[in-house]
């Protein structure tokens, strides 16, 4: 049984369970998430298993706040540069054509200078956390009521 999907993709209507999904994504569109200037085109999303592949636009500035890499995390830089803000990288700058990847367990705050896009897989989404105790992800949804169960799994 096939449980990941791509949102948006009209384009996967009614494909057999082992059939290839190619996706579009010149045809998604930009979907704001919780931070501002920071948008996603959501390639690939597993619930169950809590794989997570997305294309991350950011504007010049905005930034991705505390956040916890709860699995292993792998970011491929298309164009800006992605920097460490806060935490024990601090000023790391990932620039066009390299790849960061950050262990299960790394904390961190990054923003976008320039401006950046980039793909990012996640095994796991990121914690973020709020200045009023919250734990929530990348939208804002509770972290530990969506995610949770994918992270029992492993």
């Amino acid at each position: 049984m096939v449980s990941a999907f791509t949102p948006n993709a009209k384009n996967h209507e009614g494909l057999g369970p082992l059939a290839s999904r190619l996706v579009h994504a010149n045809d998604m569109p930009w979907e704001p998430i919780r931070y501002p200037g920071c948008h996603v085109k959501t390639l690939m999303v597993d619930k169950e298993s809590g794989l997570l592949t997305v294309l991350l636009k950011m504007d010049p500035g905005a930034e991705l706040p505390d956040h916890e890499h709860v699995m292993l995390e792998q970011t491929f830089m298309i164009e800006g540069r992605l920097v460490d803000k806060d935490g024990p990288e601090k000023g790391l700058s990932c620039g066009p054509g390299e790849f960061v990847w950050r262990p299960a367990g790394s904390r961190h705050s990054a923003w976008t200078p320039e401006g950046g896009l980039m793909i990012a897989i996640f095994q796991i989404p990121n914690k973020f956390y709020e200045k009023d105790g919250k734990v929530v992800d990348l939208v804002g949804d509770d972290w530990g009521l969506k995610w949770g169960k994918a992270l029992e799994q492993v």
